[in-house]
């Protein structure tokens, strides 16, 4: 992962954890209404990928055992993990997609809420996803993946032997010999793309014929997600329009596509909007509906602030039930990958925004996202709508949740990583022991994890207690995949 060239080590501290009767009367253990629901406290856990479902997208018991886990924590929220709405192959993510992926999430929702008593609130984020390739071996680039046109034809005009043009396994030959700044005056931005990161489908891609019809299928592939959520037992649904994925990039400003879905700001959101009516019109007016988007893309030439705050207003005015904020992690400014694996979008400057490390610069790595989202919930409060703003990124404690909920600057806190370090910081602050509570050192151990799609686990766990009975680990054994279970004391 990039990090900051300041390189300023930062320890997290908590400052003085709340007693039972302090954490009973503050804002953070009180109730809020999402929806026709209503949560037992402003505490939530967003989406956060674990890598345990089967290679089908199928729930396994290592899902339910890691949902089932946080539950037993007991905070208001719990978002499973972005879940694919299309019914095609993605490696061991859950999907929605079909009917027949229902049965599974049930068990899962079951779980949940047979481990929190039914206090947790149990929501779905559904993702919709375009195609990356594995960065390729240059000599198999060259030989198999570019198309020789005429362009690079035209680089090599005749044979000097011959006199006559030369075939293409020959241009491809002369092509894989040439120093990278010869060959860079050759091939064109995304035959450079393909060859240095891997080839990535965009939604400006408008001349492939299932990008350009992505506005007229994916209101109904998302209705038709939500609806088998809602069948499934979840209690609601967030919308996935953040970070590298196809929603995303409808809203992001680097979207010019011309067809009406582009360019201006009205255009670029028109597609959410449309997917969420789609949604809303599928699961009814009494089912929580939400989204997840960014307050800030962080690169060049993308989604500043003022775009966020703009769609934050449209999305409160069609009527969402709560708004869910991050920022950054794009494929824009992603780290060069190994040849045969992918692209991750939070390896670059974009994606520290996101998941910032214990190795920062000035602000160091806790409440980056502070001051953005505070500007869109007031911006949203300021157009007379009240939908509930979820502020995440680098929160760790109580002092600073209760005091970012008493300057009204968010709904509710989201702890992800925190929540990753410590499922039971919930229930450990609400009664009195958050000295008990193993804090977050944002050293990014699991996000480490999760570019190498292995098994996610935090290194203040995992390699504990490795010899309790019955326990499950990874597939090397080194590792536990579920944290100890906390042990209140009397």
């Amino acid at each position: 992962m990039w990090r900051p060239p300041q390189r300023i080590r930062w320890t997290p501290k908590p400052g003085p954890w709340p007693t039972a009767a302090e954490a009973a009367s503050s804002r953070l253990f009180s109730p809020i209404a999402i929806g026709r629901l209503q949560l037992s406290s402003r505490t939530w856990v967003p989406a956060m990928v674990p890598w345990r479902a089967t290679e089908e997208g199928f729930v396994t018991a290592q899902n339910i055992e890691w949902y089932a886990r946080f539950a037993q924590g007991r905070p208001g929220v719990i978002v499973v993990e972005a879940t694919g709405i299309r019914d095609v192959p993605s490696g061991p993510l859950l999907r929605i997609g079909d009917d027949r992926f229902i049965p599974g999430l049930r068990k899962l929702v079951d779980a949940v809420r047979e481990a929190c008593d039914g206090e947790t609130l149990i929501f779905i984020q559904l993702i919709d996803f375009l195609a990356i390739r594995r960065r390729p071996d240059p000599a198999r680039y060259f030989q198999q993946f570019l198309k020789i046109t005429d362009r690079h034809r035209r680089a090599f005009p005749f044979d000097e032997q011959t006199g006559g043009a030369h075939p293409d396994h020959v241009i491809r030959a002369k092509l894989a010999a040439l120093p990278a700044d010869e060959l860079a005056a050759i091939l064109d931005a995304r035959e450079l793309e393909a060859l240095r990161v891997g080839a990535r489908e965009r939604v400006t891609d408008t001349h492939l014929a299932h990008i350009r019809d992505l506005p007229s299928q994916l209101p109904d592939l998302f209705a038709r997600a939500a609806r088998r959520a809602r069948d499934a037992g979840f209690d609601g649904v967030e919308l996935h329009y953040a970070h590298a994925y196809t929603m995303a990039s409808f809203l992001s400003a680097l979207n010019d596509r011309s067809d009406g879905y582009g360019g201006s700001r009205e255009d670029r959101v028109r597609l959410p909007l449309e997917v969420f009516r789609g949604v809303r019109a599928a699961v009814g007016t009494d089912y929580p509906v939400g989204c997840r988007f960014l307050s800030e893309e962080c690169i060049a030439g993308g989604n500043t602030l003022a775009d966020a705050t703009y769609f934050g207003v449209e999305f409160a005015r069609a009527g969402m039930d709560f708004l869910s904020l991050s920022r950054g992690g794009k494929f824009e400014d992603a780290k060069q990958p190994a040849i045969g694996a992918s692209a991750y979008p939070y390896t670059g400057p974009s994606g520290y925004e996101c998941m910032p490390q214990y190795v920062s610069d000035e602000r160091g790595p806790f409440g980056r996202n502070i001051e953005p989202v505070s500007a869109i919930r007031a911006a949203i409060r300021g157009a007379g709508l009240s939908t509930p703003v979820v502020l995440t990124g680098g929160i760790f404690d109580f002092a600073t949740a209760e005091r970012l909920l008493a300057r009204q600057q968010a709904d509710v806190i989201g702890l992800a990583r925190q929540g990753l370090a410590d499922p039971d910081w919930f229930i450990k602050v609400r009664t009195g022991h958050g000295s008990a509570i193993n804090v977050c050192e944002y050293t990014n151990y699991c996000e480490a994890l999760d570019q190498k799609h292995q098994q996610v686990t935090c290194q203040l766990w995992d390699r504990r207690q490795l010899d309790e009975p019955g326990i499950n680990k990874t597939k090397d054994g080194k590792r536990r995949l579920v944290p100890p279970r906390w042990q209140r004391p009397p």
